[in-house]
């Protein structure tokens, strides 16, 4: 069910996110959370944006234990899971995505607050 859900998401979220500048995806990934996810209870409870290998990703943490994070590149598609799922270690997919990572900046949170990292 989970991945069922996360799927859907990820998938609206390649659709709407490819139609956009960098420069307007913030909004987008925050209107997209908000009408998938109006109370906190999907995947995530933050997106952050980073520069990443020369693109800019979209780093959905986990929400709880056993769940594995997911990164997105510009165009919605899938990378990895840098983190989270049953060893914590993520996919294996990105190992160096926490040491390679710039430019944090939380695009949506379940509770309103913008921050960088």
């Amino acid at each position: 069910m989970l991945k069922r859900t996360v799927l859907v998401f990820i998938l609206f979220g390649l659709i709407v996110l490819s139609a956009c500048r960098e420069d307007e995806n913030d909004d987008v990934v925050s209107e997209l959370v908000s009408q998938y996810d109006a109370g906190a209870s999907g995947p995530t409870e933050e997106i952050w944006r980073y520069r990443y290998r020369g693109r800019t990703v979209y780093y959905f943490p986990p929400k709880c234990c056993d769940i594995p994070s997911i990164l997105l590149d510009e165009m919605g598609e899938t990378l990895c899971s840098p983190d989270g799922g049953l060893t914590g270690s993520g996919d294996g997919k990105c190992p160096d995505f926490f040491e390679k990572r710039r430019s944090g900046k939380l695009v949506w949170s379940a509770e309103g607050e913008d921050s960088t990292r």
